[in-house]
């Protein structure tokens, strides 16, 4: 692995596309977490995709394929094992007189070259293709239909009359088998969730990538409750109950990074609904400037999470980043001369130098004697994973007015409903408007695929100009992806978040202590200037980052509205 990383490194120096404290920066966040140089490079921002695929291509003399416009004959692919191909990102395109040519991101992956030509026997001809096209033809010649349609077959009639023994079997049991591969495939594409639904006549299995719901594979109905089945056992969950929802936790190991799953079923009337949310935490790079602020809001949201005592919110419904923005707030405060203590539930992600503790409601540890315990531990920085009921709050509120900075989270609309919601859960007026730093409302838009963003301009009496508010004769430009192979043709790739920042100005603390309207607030935020987050979204639409569309799928109503009016 020395020889490889090395190789594809000095390629990168000798191209000026990369220095030596990046490059120090990412082998250090791969020794800590493993995975592929070129990809933490990637993920770090300091090259693109394109970046290695254009260096290696000129360095090496390799040619560039693009998969998607290329037939690969299963029987081809068959000549190498899963493994193998997970292993180095690897695809066999093409076998013929004793050669066989695989498709490889890193053609000076020798290790790679080499395994394949000890397994086939062949000379071993390398070419270019990007990691995404890699992945997708990975799961098409490996992925789920075909690993699920195998197992499949081995089902005996009396596999789906589920006891413990029969989930509690060999490795290569085809109700294990499906599950592994569901597993599998849900790291690969990426997805948040995994969700198992029973029908009338299927058991449908949708993943959640980038925020939306696809449909993955349908598998017949009587293998439903095998799979349940076997996902509780493996969730140290109680099989025989199926009439109330239970909660559990399954960690795995996946493509060699560590993965935490977490397991919840409920009772429907057509069976047992299972959803897994899958936390991958090789796959978070937790810095504050890739979270999509922009420069303004990322300017103010700094000033506040600079100050040594306070409480700072950060808002949103679930599933809209907020637990990724306090981490990615606290790899960066998080120094050797502070005492940082979180609380939470459940732990998602390891902080290094961090104390972090895991509620236990079972054995008396909520939030609030958690917290209460924490405050004893001389703290100088505390994160509360999210604001549940007035006793937390009263105590989370208390410790930011004596000395700590205090990060957390609620459920609502817009920075401004924070604020309300507090006094809602009972805190007093006087005690939010003194301890309150600001709050930092947010929602994620998935992002415009750059191979396929096209730009366009919008009718005159289009949807768009009038969320903009822009008059019909006014010249505007914006763009959409139309979808390519490496979008899975949605047109969309990643996520961004979308923000609006609101310091608590003296002006309004003072609106808080005379019991102001959330939309007195709102207005005297953006006469400050707090952007909203429609109009945050709105910038970046504009900017060809993402599409008006998506805005207005996250931000159509919320968002500070009167602030995003005219």
């Amino acid at each position: 692995m020395l020889q490889y990383r090395k190789a594809l490194c000095d390629l990168l120096r000798e191209s000026g596309l990369l220095n030596q404290s990046q490059l120090d920066k990412a082998l250090a966040f791969q020794q800590a977490k493993g995975g592929q140089i070129g990809e933490i490079l990637i993920n770090l921002g300091y090259i693109t995709e394109e970046d290695i695929i254009r260096v290696l291509e000129r360095q090496s003399g390799v040619s560039y394929v693009d998969l998607s416009n290329i037939h690969i004959d299963k029987k081809i692919a068959a000549i190498l094992p899963v493994t193998l191909v997970e292993k180095h990102k690897i695809v066999p395109i093409k076998k013929e007189e004793g050669k066989i040519t695989i498709a490889m991101l890193d053609p000076t992956n020798f290790f790679a070259i080499d395994d394949v030509r000890l397994l086939t026997g062949c000379a071993v001809e390398a070419v270019i293709a990007s990691e995404l096209d890699l992945m997708r033809a990975i799961n098409k010649l490996y992925g789920l239909d075909e690993l699920v349609e195998k197992a499949v077959n081995k089902l005996r009639p009396e596999d789906t009359t589920v006891l413990v023994s029969q989930i509690q079997m060999a490795d290569d049991a085809p109700i294990i088998s499906i599950v592994n591969s569901l597993f599998t495939q849900a790291v690969r594409e990426g997805a948040s969730d995994i969700h198992l639904e029973p029908q009338a006549k299927v058991l449908r299995v949708r993943f959640r990538i980038d925020g939306i719901l696809r449909e993955v594979v349908a598998f017949t109905r009587d293998i439903h409750a095998a799979i349940v089945s076997r996902i509780k056992v493996m969730g140290n969950m109680d099989i025989a109950e199926k009439r109330l929802p239970q909660d559990g936790r399954i960690n795995i190991i996946e493509q060699g990074r560590e993965i935490d799953i977490r397991v919840s079923t409920l009772p429907t009337i057509l069976g047992e609904k299972a959803v897994l949310r899958i936390l991958d935490k090789a796959a978070v790079i937790l810095d504050i400037n890739k979270l999509g602020f922009s420069a303004g809001n990322l300017e103010r949201y700094r000033r506040l999470y600079s100050q040594s005592y306070g409480m700072i919110l950060v808002t949103g419904p679930t599933g809209s980043g907020k637990s990724t923005t306090l981490y990615s707030t606290l790899s960066e405060i998080n120094t050797i001369g502070r005492n940082t203590i979180t609380i939470e539930d459940p732990v998602e992600y390891r902080l290094e130098g961090a104390n972090q503790v895991q509620v236990n409601p079972k054995a008396g540890l909520t939030f609030a004697s958690g917290l209460r315990s924490i405050l004893r531990q001389d703290p100088n920085i505390v994160m509360v994973g999210e604001i549940r009921d007035g006793e937390t709050a009263d105590i989370a509120i208390r410790a930011a007015l004596t000395g700590h900075l205090v990060l957390s989270t609620l459920h609502t609309n817009d920075a401004a409903g924070a604020l309300t919601r507090l006094i809602d859960m009972g805190i007093e007026h006087f005690l939010v408007s003194s301890a309150v730093l600001g709050v930092i409302a947010q929602r994620l838009v998935r992002a415009i695929c750059p191979r396929c963003k096209r730009r366009y301009i919008p009718e005159a009496d289009s949807l768009e100009r009038l969320y903009i508010g822009i008059a019909r004769d006014l010249p505007i430009e914006l763009y959409k992806g139309v979808g390519c192979a490496q979008c899975g043709f949605t047109g969309y790739r990643g996520r961004m978040g979308i923000h609006e920042v609101m310091p608590i100005s003296p002006c309004i603390r003072e609106m808080i202590s005379r019991q102001a309207t959330t939309d007195e607030i709102t207005l005297r935020a953006s006469k400050e200037g707090m952007v909203s987050m429609k109009e945050d979204g709105i910038q970046k639409a504009l900017a060809g980052m993402t599409t008006i569309e998506e805005v207005m799928r996250v931000a159509y109503i919320c968002g500070s509205s009167l602030a995003g009016e005219g």
